[in-house]
């Protein structure tokens, strides 16, 4: 799947919606709970089935989720219950850069 800055996605397993904040200029293979993300137009496919992934957190409201690259952002709109992965590797919650110190 392409996608672009400002789309919004949703999943096909559970409530899950996203909007992209920084992209890939390539095919991406980006899933929620195992089924490919769609966009949130789309209607799910009939009877998706979620494939829980063993210690890996389901993603979280307000909270921005990066590739391990760090090339990919995607900010969590409507949190649900599947683990987001690119490539069968899940993807982490973007930490806040260290402020520098000021003396």
């Amino acid at each position: 799947m392409r996608i672009s800055t400002g789309q919004r996605l949703r999943s096909q397993v559970d409530a899950t919606e996203l909007m992209v904040v920084r992209t890939v200029p390539e095919e991406i293979d980006l899933r929620c709970g195992g089924a490919p993300l769609i966009d949130a137009g789309e209607a799910p496919a009939a009877d998706p089935e979620l494939m829980p992934v063993p210690d890996a957190p389901a993603p979280q409201l307000g909270k921005r989720y990066t590739d391990p690259a760090g090339t990919l952002e995607l900010l969590v709109i409507k949190a649900g219950t599947g683990v987001l992965a690119v490539g069968g590797d899940a993807l982490v919650i973007r930490s806040a850069k260290p402020l520098p110190a000021s003396d």
